[in-house]
């Protein structure tokens, strides 16, 4: 009775495997498929044309500046206060991240020139993220 039963769960882990099978990667159908010069297409390839230019604009990455450095920026002043976690800065509710540390401490004034990154992960659980570009006492 136990041999019936190891036959069924090998046929259907055999079915289950034929029905992963991607198509055209010959595991399922040994037809050869057409070569790009018998049906005109151009081949695929996975590197875009260096020629081109994403059709979005914006960020090369998820989380990275949405325009870049020096260009433009914002001004902003006060006294940095420390975060609730180690390391972490904010300023008239901004989290700060770079910047000189030395220029930037918890109650420090300064003037802060750069960019607010409202979509940057951090490890900080305040704030809205600003990206210093420079910074000095104020």
């Amino acid at each position: 009775m136990k041999t019936p039963r190891t036959v069924l769960v090998a046929l259907l882990a055999g079915l289950a495997l034929t029905a992963c099978a991607a198509p055209g990667d010959g595991s399922a159908d040994s037809s050869p498929s057409p070569s790009p010069s018998t049906t005109g297409a151009a081949p695929v390839t996975s590197q875009p044309d260096p020629g081109t230019s994403p059709s979005r604009p914006g960020p090369s990455w998820k989380g990275g500046p949405s325009t870049p450095p020096g260009v433009g920026g914002t001004v902003i002043s006060g006294t940095v206060q420390a975060g609730v976690e180690p390391n972490c800065l904010l300023l008239d509710g901004h989290l700060l991240v770079g910047g000189p540390r030395d220029v930037l401490k918890a109650g420090a004034r300064v003037e802060v020139t750069g960019r607010p990154e409202p979509g940057m992960m951090t490890t900080c659980q305040q704030g809205t993220p600003f990206v210093v570009e420079s910074a000095r006492p104020a």
